[in-house]
């Protein structure tokens, strides 16, 4: 048996499922995380993608004498900037500790060599030094997307380049850079470019998006130095929404630290609260998704997902919009697959039939004319439906097989879920 739950109005979202449906009192309950069920809508909350590099470099004007031989700006430092497996030299041969952390490089005890992080240079000589490195980003940047206002033919093409750096050098007269105001002012930019995936009703990419704008500004013969700011959008503020039957999505955050652990199991052993939300996350890093049945002790009730997608506004209609999961299966319109995560015994779970788990890589929306990433937020949305298992439906999902007609066969009795709005006196259901 079948039990769907419906919305009469939820925004633009109308269902009807006949005229005998009424609603019941209901106990509102404020969460950060929106727990409309069934046929209506469930919306997580935001992810923040972290998956954009803008770095905008700006020289002063405070000319210094006791300044490194030219100036050097790194990006993005961390505190495992220098943990590096393939190591470019950086400097002269024989510099020093001293003289080798004076230019943004690290040394190991025998040698400088470059962090994983952007370095940009302005010599004396008039020439743009810049060196990236792959983790500059994450995910990783492809280094072979990366191109300046040039293009990349030589001089704007990479002098070095190896499986995790690549090393640009050329006259800051050349590849297209600008000059501008009352010193000699030269500007340059460097992007990459992304592959993006299309759908019926958005498009997104998983891949890292870099801008560097830099500068050097000369006075006569002398160089000042240079300085950088690197700009981060400020996260979104939280959402929340009632619901009466109550089926929660939530996302877990549980580590797996420890040798030979199963790193799926170990996920959904915690869960992000309340005040965690906005989650942050970067472009491909895992998302664990749960969906619960809260408030039942019934062991013959399964919770089945019918769709789920996301969307970059609260609205479950709205577009741009990705799936996730359709007809219960992994969407197969996405180069990266959703994972179905099996709940069953051996999860521990009181009654694991009434949790749902998927797994899907973290992306950010395109705009559809420019292909821009879309620094917006991300909600995730799902349809549900609870069924009683019988002789002639177990209930068990399958994917690439169409479930509609036992759906129907089974279905007993039509709820009502109303908005705190509505004039909610009683309740029953009726056949259908």
């Amino acid at each position: 048996m079948l039990f769907n739950l419906c919305n009469h109005r939820i925004g633009a979202i109308t269902h009807g499922h006949g005229p005998s449906s009424v609603c019941n009192d209901l106990s509102w309950a404020n969460k950060q995380i929106t727990e409309i069920v069934g046929w209506s809508f469930i919306m997580a909350q935001w992810l923040w993608c972290e998956g954009t590099f803008l770095a905008v470099l700006v020289a002063t004007v405070v000319a210094q004498k006791a300044m490194p031989p030219d100036p050097i700006i790194n990006l993005m430092s961390t505190d495992t900037k220098c943990q590096m497996l393939e190591k470019v030299p950086c400097g002269f041969l024989g510099i020093s500790p001293e003289n080798c952390e004076a230019i943004g490089c690290c040394f190991d005890g025998q040698q400088c060599y470059y962090g994983n992080v952007v370095t940009v240079q302005c010599t004396r000589d008039g020439q743009f030094v810049v060196v990236v490195s792959k983790d500059s980003t994450v995910p990783q940047l492809d280094l072979t997307t990366i191109s300046t206002l040039g293009g990349n033919e030589v001089p704007c093409s990479p002098v070095v380049s190896t499986g995790s750096f690549v090393i640009y050098n050329f006259p800051v007269t050349t590849c297209g850079t600008v000059m501008a105001g009352d010193y000699l002012i030269y500007e340059n930019k460097m992007t990459s470019s992304y592959e993006v995936g299309v759908g019926p009703l958005g498009s997104i990419t998983r891949d890292s998006t870099f801008e560097l704008l830099f500068q050097c500004k000369y006075l006569g013969s002398e160089l000042v130095s240079l300085m950088a700011d690197v700009y981060t959008v400020a996260p979104p503020p939280p959402v929340a929404a009632p619901g009466p039957l109550r089926v929660e999505l939530r996302l877990a955050n549980g580590q797996c630290n420890t040798k030979g652990c199963d790193e799926e199991v170990s996920a959904y052993s915690s869960y992000y609260e309340d005040s965690d939300y906005p989650v942050t996350k970067v472009l491909r890093q895992p998302v664990y998704v749960e969906v619960r049945i809260l408030g039942r002790t019934d062991p013959n009730i399964v919770l089945l997902l019918e769709n789920c997608w996301a969307t970059s506004t609260p609205d479950p209609l709205g577009v741009p919009q990705w799936n996730l999961i359709v007809n219960g299966c992994p969407y197969q319109g996405d180069k990266y697959l959703t994972a179905l995560v099996p709940v069953d015994g051996s999860s521990g779970l009181s009654f694991p039939t009434h949790y749902k788990r998927f797994i899907f890589k973290m992306f950010t929306f395109v705009d559809p004319a420019s292909l821009h990433h879309l620094e917006q937020k991300v909600f995730i949305h799902c349809s549900t439906a609870v069924c009683h298992p019988s002789a002639t439906d177990n209930c068990e999902q399958r994917c690439f097989r169409k479930r509609r007609s036992q759906y129907l066969s089974s279905k007993v009795g039509v709820f009502c879920v109303c908005l705190p709005t509505k004039n909610c006196s009683s309740s029953h259901s009726k056949p259908y």
